[in-house]
């Protein structure tokens, strides 16, 4: 005997929600953006003021400063973007680790009275206070890029991007005979050739006649 019980369409199952990137990963793309753009302010300044005074530096020890300065900027961004992009921190983790020693190299070399070029708006700041401010940057860096959602984000490869439907030819047989004709055209030109102009006979008198 047929059932009669009506057919119960099954649930359709709903697209997953893209998973949130963590608050520690958001603050620590947001602090290198910062950054860089504060290293490429303070930098242009310090140049700026160094090129105005009566001591021209050399044309190579400009260039050379300025490809420093660009590539801490850009590693500065790049870490926090492959951080937030799930690629991994090493980058950040370098740069940081890379600044925090600079700072102690300046501390030090404040210390022992050495003159730092680019760094005389600073001057009239404590060298203790300026350290411990300068070192809350790479610091904070390290500290949120090691937060266990970080690490969770990290390990799940960040946001999954959707996935691409693959492009469906179609028109083969059209497309076929498109490029056979431009292909005939183009041989046809390469054989036959463009007619020769007629050359025009020369009026010249030859005057060195011996």
């Amino acid at each position: 005997m047929p059932s009669t019980t009506p057919d119960v369409a099954a649930p359709t199952p709903r697209p997953a929600t893209p998973p949130r990137v963590p608050a520690p990963v958001l603050a620590v793309a947001g602090l290198s953006v910062v950054e860089a753009l504060g290293l490429l302010a303070v930098g242009l300044t310090g140049l700026d003021g160094v090129l105005g005074t009566a001591i021209r530096p050399s044309g190579w020890l400009v260039a050379g400063t300025l490809l420093v300065l660009a590539s801490w900027v850009v590693a500065c961004a790049g870490g926090g973007a492959s951080l937030l992009d799930g690629a991994g921190r090493g980058l950040l983790t370098t740069v940081a680790s890379a600044e925090i020693v600079l700072v102690l190299v300046l501390f030090v070399a404040g210390l022992a009275g050495v003159q730092v070029p680019g760094l005389d708006p600073f001057a009239g700041l404590p060298l203790p206070a300026l350290a411990l401010l300068a070192l809350a940057v790479p610091t904070g860096k390290l500290l949120l890029a090691g937060a266990p959602s970080a690490s969770a984000w990290l390990a799940a490869g960040g946001r999954p991007l959707p996935p691409r439907p693959a492009p469906v030819a179609q028109h083969r047989l059209l497309r076929g005979i498109t490029v056979a004709c431009i292909g005939l055209a183009l041989a046809g030109v390469a054989v036959v050739g463009a007619p020769a102009e007629p050359v025009a006979p020369s009026t010249a008198a030859v005057t060195d006649v011996p």
